[in-house]
């Protein structure tokens, strides 16, 4: 059986702490993908702001405007249904809650933001890097045929886009 979901799909990109890594998935895919998919991201434990390097890579490095993200719990999404889950740390990973529908859920783990050491300079240069890993895997994720594959085929391709060797 194949996926015949019309569009949009619903995507749910989890961290920690909503602040860095699961804002840049959530506006690099909205960028990427238009009406394919409906994005959003949360924490297990959100910090209550983003960080402003990660706005200001959005921002500079891809024209994207994202005055609106906001860090935002996990609990604000505990009625929907979501056709993908993705984690983006270990954290989030090992506390990820059960979600309604059964959505096909992955791991692709990337450093966190926040631990960088450095000058400004140097942390834009590394939010950067781990910002263009992120859009690599989202640029995979969205060639993916869909359509034509069986959900356990599209949740083993999903998942294998976390691999560390893509």
């Amino acid at each position: 059986m194949t996926t015949n979901k019309t569009h949009p799909y619903k995507i749910l990109f989890l961290c920690t702490g909503n602040s860095g890594r699961s804002i840049l998935a959530e506006f690099l895919l909205r960028q990427s993908a238009g009406d394919k998919f409906e994005v959003y991201s949360a924490g297990a434990n959100p910090t209550g702001k983003v960080n402003p390097i990660i706005l200001w890579v959005l921002d500079e490095v891809f024209n994207i405007e994202a005055a609106s993200a906001r860090s935002k719990s996990w609990t604000e999404f505990q009625d929907f249904t979501f056709d993908f889950v993705i984690t983006l740390c270990d954290r989030a990973r090992e506390s990820c809650p059960v979600w309604r529908g059964q959505p096909i859920i992955a791991h692709w783990g990337f450093e966190d933001p926040a631990n960088f050491i450095g000058d400004e300079e140097q942390k834009q240069q590394a939010v950067t890097k781990i910002a263009f890993e992120i859009k690599r895997r989202i640029d995979l994720f969205i060639a993916l045929p869909f359509e034509k594959l069986e959900n356990i085929r599209l949740a083993y391709a999903v998942q294998e886009l976390g691999r560390n060797d893509l």
